[in-house]
């Protein structure tokens, strides 16, 4: 692995729309606005904030207008919203949402499973939101969900994802994400995939999306960046998932990536011990234990009291080995 010195990374924040649309507790308005006016300034590219998906759908979410509308919006941070289709995207102008988030997958049967639509019938409404946002002058990123596999078909083919990718570039979106949506990706799968997109469609702003399924979330993230990905989507704390694919556990862990990324030397502008205190926050609003790592065990160099009995334990130790130099308590 190359070191990271002098890459500089962008990362996206999803948990408070792909991580509270899976929690089973409705966290209140309140709760949501706080948390994400303290994500605010931690150092992200992007928050996605909520969803403007049916209230009915997603009634995590029902809450998208008042949350957009009153959040405090930090300068440089893209705040942006899931949107469905065109009532999603009227809603989303109103709230003043910074960038449009449209989704479809890139295997049939999940986009069928997901979003009761084939494929065409989803590039076609999508195509009236891209028109929409582009008339209102708002970026469209378009997330295409299990372009690393698929758990109801298996592989997809690569040609395939590029060409869902061509087809969407010649709309004028402004981004793709690449999103592994059950975890299924591999490091030299990713590298593939990833490298074979950079070299296509240089005018793209182009993300990844891994999730830890299979507990390859962090080295798929490592080979993403060699194939030369600098974007990121990750959730605080691990929540989230897909409702609409079988074994989707939760998505790479904010903490952890940042930790790793920073232990390696990438540059990625942001406050980890801000993180580690906001994942303290999530799991009090979510009230379950989160599924990250380092918010358990606290960064590598995170130091611990020796025994309390440690002055006798090098005393005793010194005793036994009059003959080499004297330990220190």
């Amino acid at each position: 692995m190359n070191g990271g010195r002098g890459t500089r990374l962008f990362i996206n924040e999803v948990a408070t729309r792909d991580g509270f649309q899976m929690e089973s507790r409705f966290v209140p308005t309140e709760d949501k606005i706080a948390l994400v006016d303290k994500l605010g300034g931690l150092g992200y590219a992007k928050i996605e904030v909520t969803s403007f998906t049916s209230p009915k759908a997603i009634p995590a979410l029902r809450d998208g207008e008042e949350v957009m509308h009153r959040i405090a919006r930090r300068p440089g941070v893209v705040y942006t919203a899931l949107v469905p289709n065109l009532r999603g995207g009227e809603r989303a102008l109103e709230s003043r949402t910074d960038e449009f988030n449209i989704v479809m997958s890139a295997s049939e049967t999940h986009n069928l499973s997901n979003l009761r639509m084939t494929r065409e019938q989803s590039f076609a409404q999508l195509a009236e939101v891209i028109a929409l946002a582009k008339q209102a002058k708002v970026p469209v990123n378009v997330s295409l969900s299990c372009v690393f596999g698929c758990p109801m078909e298996g592989e997809v083919a690569p040609d395939a994802v590029l060409g869902w990718v061509e087809r969407f570039a010649a709309l004028g979106v402004a981004g793709i994400t690449l999103c592994d949506t059950t975890g299924m990706a591999y490091p030299t799968q990713v590298q593939t995939l990833c490298a074979a997109a950079m070299a296509r469609f240089p005018g793209l702003e182009l993300t990844a999306h891994f999730h830890n399924t299979r507990a390859m979330g962090l080295v798929n993230t490592v080979a993403a960046i060699e194939a030369g990905i600098r974007r990121f989507d990750m959730s605080l704390g691990g929540i989230g998932g897909c409702p609409y694919a079988p074994g989707a556990s939760g998505n790479v862990a904010t903490e952890d990536v940042i930790h790793m990324l920073q232990c390696m030397g990438y540059e990625t502008g942001m406050d980890l011990p801000g993180l580690l205190d906001a994942a303290g926050v999530l799991e009090r609003l979510v009230e379950h234990p989160l599924p990250s790592q380092v918010s358990r065990a606290g960064p590598r160099l995170r130091r611990h009291a020796p025994p309390a009995d440690f002055e006798q334990i090098v005393a005793r130790a010194n005793a036994r080995r009059p003959d080499t130099k004297e330990l220190r308590a």
